[in-house]
């Protein structure tokens, strides 16, 4: 089975418990006190990760985009996170034991990342897919990259591959993604994670889940997803830039715990009975009673016999095996027969 393992020990792999993350993006609209409390819930409700992402005007859009689109830059400056903030989080974070991670849109953005904040991996979004110059210069720092590849065909996931394994550093992920906000269940071929899986058996897979509700979540867990990333929010009805498509607080709980009960009931692929399983078996089987009056030297044969609950005598599964046996004591009609009863 493929692995991921993280800066912090953490083993990430297919169908072992889901790893969940929290995406935060820019729903905390700037205010770091927003973005804690996102990170007390986001601990609360169960995830084991918040993720940020760190960009700034300067890296997020163009000089000519801006000039195309002028309240662009102001929003963008608005809900971006300094780089003392987002230290500030990676610290509280600590604190709450959650970990922290974001995803750097520049260079200077990875090393701060990863030499101040000390992330636990480096989550690469799905726009940088054939951005190999980036991916190299990521995965020259030897940190655990989490891979999305939404937008991306198999030939540009196979390159992205090939340009970080190049470096020396095979321990990614991937995550099977599509990159529409929100994504409706008939777009996201969760089919895609089986083949991903196929292509690339060397690496564990993911989902990243842009629909409505935690139902594809849970299926992608049923599919052996590694990780699970889910976009969130304290309240999707303030303005933000994918806010309104963010799942609040009570909705991820739903999912955190569904994806986790599914986790459970997949279980094994070995067919094992449990000690309640057999408990049921004296409830709801059936045992051999006697179809009449039987006397004392009667001889069984099948018109004698039927089979009623509970299981507690003898299984039906032996009836045939006791047509000619003696019975040795009266048995009433529409009772249990037992082996002591037979010669």
């Amino acid at each position: 089975m493929a692995i991921f393992r993280l800066q912090n020990g953490t083993i990430i792999g297919d169908y072992l418990r889901p790893y969940i993350v929290a995406e935060v993006n820019s729903s905390h609209n700037g205010d770091i006190a927003v973005a804690k409390e996102m990170v007390r819930k986001a601990k609360e409700i169960g995830c084991d990760c918040v993720k940020f992402q760190s960009w700034s005007a300067d890296t997020l859009y163009s000089k000519d985009y801006y000039d195309e689109n002028r309240m662009v830059k102001r929003i963008v400056k608005k809900l971006s996170l300094s780089e003392e903030q987002l230290l500030e989080l990676a610290e509280f974070c600590k604190e709450q034991e959650i970990d922290f991670t974001s995803t750097p849109y520049s260079k200077e953005e990875v090393k701060f990342l990863v030499e101040k904040c000390k992330v636990p991996y480096i989550k690469v979004a799905s726009m940088e897919l054939n951005h190999s110059t980036f991916l190299n210069y990521i995965a020259g720092f030897g940190i655990p990259i989490v891979l999305s590849t939404g937008m991306g065909n198999i030939a540009e996931i196979k390159k992205a591959i090939e340009v970080i394994v190049a470096t020396g550093n095979e321990n990614i992920c991937i995550l099977h993604c599509v990159s529409v906000y929100p994504a409706e269940p008939n777009l996201i071929n969760l089919n895609n994670m089986i083949t991903l899986r196929e292509v690339f058996p060397d690496y564990p897979i993911g989902y990243s889940d842009h629909t409505l509700g935690s139902e594809v979540a849970s299926a992608a867990v049923a599919l052996g997803a590694s990780m699970i990333e889910k976009h969130f929010t304290l309240d999707h009805a303030k303005p933000g830039m994918d806010n309104q498509m963010a799942t609040e607080p009570d909705e991820m709980l739903k999912l955190v715990n569904s994806c986790h009960n599914v986790f459970h009931a997949m279980g094994s692929k070995e067919r094992i009975l449990s000690e309640n399983d057999m408990q049921q078996r004296n409830k709801m089987r059936r045992s051999v009673i006697a179809a009449r009056d039987l006397k004392i030297g009667d001889i069984l044969c099948q018109e004698d016999l039927t089979a009623k609950r509970p299981g507690t005598g003898i299984p039906v599964d032996q009836l045939e095996g006791l047509i000619g046996r003696k019975i040795i004591r009266d048995i009433g009609g529409d009772e249990m027969i037992f082996n002591n009863d037979l010669l």
